[in-house]
């Protein structure tokens, strides 16, 4: 059995005195708080530093938006809804959320724990090192993490390999709750952020788009490619069984050349059982369980997060 990769020696810093007790200013500015800035990612939204929290002497992680979408209202609302849902949901497998504030042009910013470590997509490239049972332990504590959301009321709709973080010491953590879906208190929800057609000639090499696909499209549950008013929480399942599928087969269900193909698909082939693709033993119980998830029709699937870790703590070797 292959352990998670870890991260160099001098990732985690050592506590010193002089960072422990070292006075506060009388008068704070809130604009000279973080500093020492290093780029982690950009992507198609937002960018994600790590930068030195000088109130705390901790380094954290500092996300904002895009320069050129900094001032646009939707995804201003986006943002603001991933950073006040990741603080909501407080669990062990989610990132722990530290500040949300604006920055000295009156962009939004949010702060949250610097966790270092590897996707799960970045795994996924070297499967052969890894056992199935630390794969399914992964799957298993986002299938905490969810069921968690779920009894809060609060939908992922981006369930994907990228946005699963395993770190050095066992950690599994959900990222990204930008696509989230809430309700009002009396059940109605604006989803004007969501209205978004999914493109039908563009490569699938380019899965996320920034404009006009929200979401993953090849983890996406047949409802969500349709714009369901009535999605639930088993489009989660059904994107984590996509994930599931593909730790046991190799691939994803659904594939294809450009967005269209892929779509009709997900929304009208059968997939193949993974054990049809795979020279790997395939534990039946891993099998079934991963095709409920994946059923097209939303009320054969599995009825919940709680119900498929059950199924993947059993004795399945």
């Amino acid at each position: 059995m292959t352990s998670f990769p870890e991260p160099p020696s001098d990732t985690y810093g050592i506590v010193y005195l002089e960072n422990t007790d070292r006075e506060l200013p009388i008068k704070l500015d809130q604009n000279m708080r973080y500093a020492y800035f290093k780029t982690i990612a950009r992507g198609g939204k937002a960018i994600v530093m790590s930068c030195k929290d000088l109130h705390l002497s901790r380094t954290v992680c500092y996300k904002k938006l895009r320069p050129e979408i900094a001032h646009d209202p939707i995804e201003q609302q986006r943002f603001l809804r991933e950073a006040r849902v990741s603080a909501l949901l407080q669990h062990p497998n989610t990132v722990p959320m530290y500040e949300l504030g604006r920055d000295a042009k009156a962009q939004y910013y949010f702060t949250m724990k610097l966790v270092h470590g590897y996707t799960l997509r970045e795994i996924l490239d070297y499967r052969e090192r890894y056992d199935l049972k630390q794969l399914i332990n992964v799957i298993i504590q986002v299938g905490y993490a969810l069921e968690y959301a779920h009894s809060h009321r609060v939908i992922h709709r981006d369930i994907k390999p990228e946005n699963i973080l395993v770190g050095p010491f066992g950690e599994v953590l959900l990222l990204d709750w930008g696509l989230a879906k809430v309700w009002n208190p009396d059940g109605s929800s604006n989803e004007e952020t969501d209205n978004s057609e999914i493109p039908s000639k563009n490569k699938v090499s380019s899965i996320t788009d920034s404009e006009k696909l929200q979401g993953t499209l090849a983890y996406m549950s047949p409802e969500q490619i349709l714009r369901d008013p009535d999605i639930d929480f088993r489009a989660d399942i059904f994107s984590l069984g996509v994930v599931l599928y593909e730790i046991l087969a190799g691939q994803a269900p659904a594939r294809g050349e450009t967005v269209e193909e892929v779509k009709m698909q997900i929304l009208n082939e059968s997939p193949q059982k993974p054990s049809f693709l795979t020279n790997i033993h395939v534990p039946h119980l891993l099998e079934t369980t991963t095709m409920k998830c994946i059923e097209k029709v939303v009320d054969k699937r599995l009825n919940s997060c709680a119900e498929l870790v059950r199924f993947l703590e059993e004795d399945w070797s």
